[in-house]
């Protein structure tokens, strides 16, 4: 399976604590892919994720902008290039800290997935 990312329809993050961000599914179950999801997230000049937390963990890298990640209460810059694991139970939150796009991988296991 090969694809590309213009050809995904981008949904928008529905959750009350973010803003200005954006989700494409890349691969999934529907790719073969049963266990986990590969997401990309594009977050808007002034926007973040929730902050929140999950019993499983996230493997991220960042693809374009500049962003800070907070997990638990400490905040880290990440720009392109960067990558983080994201421990099970940690409360973090991604917030673009730019003018550009900021735009990051995120992958998850099955049941940590929603639109």
């Amino acid at each position: 399976m090969v694809g590309h990312m213009k050809n995904l329809q981008a949904h928008e993050v529905k959750h009350p604590l973010a803003s200005k961000a954006t989700m494409k599914v890349l691969v999934s179950e529907n790719e073969g892919w049963d266990n986990h999801v590969m997401r990309v997230l594009t977050v808007e000049a002034g926007g973040f994720t929730p902050k929140h937390a999950h019993p499983w963990p996230h493997i991220n890298y960042i693809i374009s902008g500049k962003g800070t990640l907070m997990i638990d209460s400490i905040s880290h810059p990440v720009e392109a290039g960067s990558y983080a694991f994201v421990p099970a139970n940690a409360i973090h939150q991604f917030a673009n800290a730019g003018d550009e796009t900021f735009q990051f991988i995120c992958i998850v296991p099955k049941e940590g997935h929603s639109l």
